[in-house]
């Protein structure tokens, strides 16, 4: 990554080229730079721990659910914003490695549970401690304000970018 500070970006723009918009460069910038470290660190322990973020992703959100730690296909790629496509791709995988199992649902027979085995369920919970823990110790710079006040900053902007650009895309 560059070494060259967003604010001198923004004037370095300025001076080339006056007028042109550059008030989100000292935002956005560091967003995009924080989002490249965040996902390399997490990369890096998720290796670690054996899994990568497809399995922690699906694992995570039936291990979320509560007991007895079972969702349905359809329930799952609501709750992981991933198609039904990907969803299945997840559970196959995940099925052959012995960390969920699938079964027959209420509903009717298309309809299918996914639940987590002894070993899914042991994976999940290392993961998730090696994952958060190791996320608590970058943001232990902030304050607890300063916490609360980036996410409720972070939520509102990513609410407002949600909301333009599916307006922009006709959504």
């Amino acid at each position: 990554m560059s070494n060259t500070t967003p604010a001198e970006i923004a004037a370095a723009w300025q001076r080339e080229r006056p007028g042109t918009p550059t008030e989100s460069i000292e935002i956005v910038t560091p967003i995009w730079q924080l989002a490249k470290l965040f996902a390399d660190d997490r990369a890096r322990v998720l290796r670690a721990a054996g899994i990568d973020a497809a399995t922690l992703d699906l694992l995570s959100v039936i291990r979320r659910s509560g007991p007895p730690y079972r969702l349905t296909t359809r329930e799952l790629a609501r709750r992981t914003l991933v198609t039904a496509g990907a969803i299945s791709q997840r559970v196959a995988r995940a099925e052959r490695e012995g960390l969920i199992r699938r079964s027959p649902g209420e509903t009717g027979r298309k309809s299918v549970v996914v639940s987590l085995t002894d070993e899914g369920h042991a994976l999940i919970e290392g993961s998730v401690d090696s994952v958060l823990g190791r996320e608590a110790s970058l943001v232990a710079g902030l304050s607890a304000d300063e916490k609360a006040t980036l996410a409720r900053l972070l939520a509102k902007l990513t609410a407002d970018v949600r909301r333009r650009t599916s307006a922009a895309d006709g959504s």
